[in-house]
C-alpha cells in the first residue's frame, strides 16, 4: 500500500496559503495565472501580425471579468441544487464552481463588444479573434490546476501510476473504501494544452481562412469536454438523465463543425487570410484610392473655372440676381 500511494498523485497541502495579513487562494492563483497566459499569447499572436497589443489588455478588462461572471452564472442554474440550503455559498467563488461554457459565450460576447467600442471591426475585428482563441485553452489549462487545490474535478477509482489521492472527505458517495481516482482535472489540462498547441500549427501553416480559428476550437473543445464528461464522478444536473454538460458539448461539437464546414465553403476575399495587418491596410489603401481620371478632370475643370473673369456679364447662364 505504501509503495501505492508513492506512485500517486499526493493530495494538496491546503487551499490557500498565507502572506502576512493576507489570505490568498490557490484556485484563484490558478485562474489569474491562467488569464495573464491568455493574455500575454494573444498580444504577442496580435503584434506579430502588426496589431497593437495594447487592444487585447483593452478587450481584456472587459471580456475577462464577463467571463467569470458567466461561469459563475453558468454554473448556478446548472448546479441550482448545491446552493438550496446555504444561498451565500453562491457568492463564494474561491470553493470552485466556474462553469467554463457560460464564461466562454459571455467573456467573448463582451471582448467582440468592446473591440468594437474601440473600432475594431470588420476583417480586423476577425483577425484580433484569431489572435486571441489559442491563448483560451491555455488559460483554461491553468485553471484546471486549481482544482487540485480543491480537491475535484476527479473520475472514478484508480490504481494508475497517476492516480489522484483524495482525502475521505472529499470522495463522493458510495466511493468512500477508495484512496486513488483518475485526475479527471489533469486529462483535461493536458488535452486543452494539446488543443492550443494543434490550433497554433494549423494557424502557422496558413491553412484556414480568416475567422475559422474560432469554430475550429469550439468544436475541438466540444470534444474533449464530452471526453472528459464521461469519466467524472462528481454531481451535476442531467437531463433525460444525461449530464447537462454532455448536452453543451455535444451542441457544441456540431455547431463548431456546421460552421466551420460552413466558413470553409465560402469563395471569398473577405475571409482569406493574410501574413500581417499591414496586408489588409494596404488593401483598405487601394479601394480608397480615388480614380485617377477623374481627378485630373475635375484639376482641369476648376482650373477652367479660375481662369474665367469674374467680371464678364455675358452669356446667357448668367444670373438676374446676385
Amino acid at each position: 500500500m505504501t509503495l501505492h500511494l508513492l506512485s500517486s498523485i499526493p493530495p494538496p497541502p491546503g487551499n490557500n496559503f498565507s502572506l502576512g495579513p493576507l489570505t490568498f487562494n490557490y484556485y484563484g492563483l490558478c485562474i489569474a495565472l491562467g488569464v495573464l497566459a491568455a493574455v500575454e499569447i494573444a498580444r504577442r499572436r496580435w503584434e506579430a501580425r502588426g496589431g497593437d497589443p495594447d487592444e487585447i489588455t483593452s478587450i481584456g478588462t472587459v471580456g475577462v471579468p464577463a467571463g467569470l461572471l458567466g461561469a459563475r452564472i453558468y454554473h448556478v442554474i446548472t448546479d441550482w441544487k448545491m446552493y438550496t440550503d446555504n444561498p451565500i455559498d453562491i457568492l463564494k467563488i474561491w470553493n470552485g464552481g466556474l462553469g467554463i461554457p457560460g464564461g466562454l459565450l459571455l467573456g467573448i460576447a463582451a471582448g467582440a463588444w468592446q473591440a468594437r467600442r474601440k473600432g475594431i471591426t470588420g476583417d480586423r475585428l476577425w483577425d484580433i479573434t484569431d489572435a486571441i482563441i489559442p491563448g483560451i485553452p491555455v488559460a483554461q489549462a491553468i485553471g484546471r490546476v486549481g482544482n487540485w487545490f480543491n480537491q475535484e474535478i476527479f473520475g472514478g477509482p484508480s490504481d494508475l501510476p497517476w492516480a489522484l489521492e483524495v482525502d475521505p472527505q472529499f470522495r463522493p458517495a458510495g466511493f468512500a473504501e477508495f484512496e486513488t481516482f483518475h485526475p479527471a482535472f489533469l486529462y483535461e489540462a493536458l488535452l486543452n494544452l494539446a488543443l492550443a498547441a494543434g490550433l497554433i500549427l494549423v494557424d502557422r501553416r496558413k491553412v484556414l481562412k480568416r475567422g475559422q480559428i474560432l469554430p475550429l476550437w469550439i468544436a475541438g473543445y466540444g470534444v474533449l469536454r464530452f471526453i472528459i464528461e464521461s469519466i467524472r464522478t462528481d454531481f451535476a444536473s442531467q437531463i433525460l438523465g444525461i449530464r447537462v454538460n454532455h448536452w453543451i458539448s455535444a451542441i457544441a461539437v456540431i455547431v463548431g463543425v456546421l460552421w466551420f464546414l460552413q466558413m470553409r465553403s465560402k469563395d471569398s476575399n473577405d475571409t482569406r487570410p493574410i501574413e500581417s495587418f499591414e496586408d489588409l491596410a494596404a488593401d483598405d489603401a487601394v479601394k480608397a484610392e480615388p480614380d485617377a481620371d477623374a481627378t485630373d478632370s475635375d484639376a482641369d475643370d476648376s482650373e477652367a473655372d479660375a481662369d474665367a473673369d469674374p467680371d464678364d456679364d455675358s452669356g446667357p447662364t448668367k444670373p438676374l440676381f446676385s
